[in-house]
């Protein structure tokens, strides 16, 4: 779609980005990034200007005004086992891109993470001397550090959303710009659903406090770890029971199906837990909760967003934490966690025998819900790294960048973006 029409009888200077996006979380991204580059509110567009967006994306780019040649988050894939059926299916995307690149129309590549195939995108576009950014990058920080010559050979700039990132490519001198995590954009822009916000509200005017309970967004992490937050809320129940206080578990689950599956994993005995299920109110149940418990994931943003501390847990099989203790180069596997270099969030990684992941969300849950001093730190903690690195306008930083690296205006972009955090600027070529 064009943004800005041409006026007649004038010379345009037309920025043409190609997307190439394949997650639902990056179809998001990108169509916030695609907005700002429509619609900059703050950035100084010329008169003879004009967006042109286009590419490989999913239904948010589309209807953020992107003109999508392929649906390709509808083939969004999850592990080799995934992979390889498709695989001849995805080359022949790519042969699609590559169409589109030879005609000459397009000015810069934009990938948002999608590392297996968005690789090949940026080698067909490099093949045509086309700039390409990757904006939310492949976590090579974490887990694939032996990438990191493809990333120089086919990427000019990384926009990175995570301090983490900037350093470690910082650390491999490719060029790098950190704008900020585009999740706050999201966090900030949402408007919460009054009448679920006010029985919540009128829970804890009753003296009850709310436990978050996140079981995850995937089926086999919710099968994985509810069952482990679901002993967890029974040995609390009795606990809590005992002295007097009054807590409820509010479930937010991702999908109907999930929801009604964790609801199936009550017994009879369990029918007085003081236990709710919700679908499509995760917002608002971390937005009113004490606290909460969580399976590791991208909502632990959330929770920084909205200052709520939590516990983590992550259960994995045997041989899949085998290979990531040789794989992954990190000490954590939060968010946050890894934002603020120290483990913010409590977690615990459960292996086998579920009953130690058991014992450490009881024992966490217990000192937040009963210790105020331990409460109250975590909650200080949450302030300071939210105002340090938790601002929304990552969407906005990250098209400022997109028109300065097109347009050679570097001086657009300051040296001190407003998170307070440095960016760094260097020339791709």
């Amino acid at each position: 779609m064009n943004f800005a029409p041409r006026s007649p009888g004038t010379v345009t200077r037309d920025q043409d980005h190609f997307f190439s996006v394949g997650e639902p979380s990056g179809d998001q991204h990108a169509a916030r990034l695609i907005r700002q580059l429509a619609n900059p509110g703050g950035l100084a567009m010329r008169n003879d200007e004009r967006i042109i967006c286009r590419g490989f994306g999913g239904p948010s780019m589309l209807a953020a005004g992107c003109r999508v040649d392929l649906d390709l988050t509808r083939h969004a894939v999850v592990g080799i086992v995934e992979v390889l059926p498709k695989l001849r299916e995805f080359f022949r995307f790519a042969d699609q891109a590559e169409d589109i690149f030879r005609s000459g129309s397009v000015d810069s590549v934009v990938l948002v993470d999608f590392p297996g195939f968005n690789w090949h995108i940026a080698k067909r576009a490099k093949k045509y001397g086309i700039p390409v950014h990757y904006y939310c990058p492949p976590q090579l920080w974490a887990w694939g550090a032996w990438r990191v010559r493809k990333m120089k050979r086919s990427v000019d700039h990384v926009v990175a959303v995570l301090p983490v990132e900037q350093q470690f490519f910082n650390q491999h001198q490719i060029p790098v710009s950190l704008v900020g995590h585009p999740f706050f954009d999201a966090v900030a822009e949402q408007k919460l659903d009054t009448a679920v916000m006010r029985r919540f509200h009128s829970q804890q005017n009753s003296g009850e406090r709310i436990v978050a309970v996140l079981p995850g967004s995937r089926d086999h992490e919710v099968r994985s770890n509810f069952p482990i937050q679901l002993e967890t809320i029974r040995r609390l129940d009795r606990e809590l029971s005992e002295s007097g206080e009054s807590v409820r578990f509010a479930v937010a689950a991702y999908r109907d199906k999930q929801c009604l599956w964790c609801r199936e994993q009550l017994s009879e005995e369990d029918k007085n837990l003081p236990i709710d299920f919700y679908v499509d109110c995760t917002s608002e149940i971390i937005e009113t909760a004490h606290c909460a418990m969580m399976v590791s994931g991208s909502v632990s943003l959330e929770l920084l967003a909205r200052e709520t501390p939590a516990a983590v847990i992550y259960r994995v099989g045997r041989i899949l934490h085998a290979v990531g203790k040789r794989v992954l180069k990190i000490d954590s596997v939060t968010l946050p966690n890894l934002m603020a270099g120290r483990k913010l969030f409590p977690e615990f990684i459960s292996v086998g025998d579920p009953a130690p992941a058991v014992d450490f969300l009881t024992e966490t849950m217990r000192a937040m819900l009963q210790d105020s001093f331990y409460y109250a730190k975590i909650r200080r903690d949450l302030q300071n790294l939210r105002n340090e690195h938790a601002s929304p306008g990552a969407s906005q930083r990250a098209a400022e960048l997109l028109r300065s690296k097109l347009f050679g205006d570097l001086e657009t972009l300051p040296e001190k973006n407003s998170l307070g955090m440095q960016t760094q600027m260097r020339d791709a070529a």
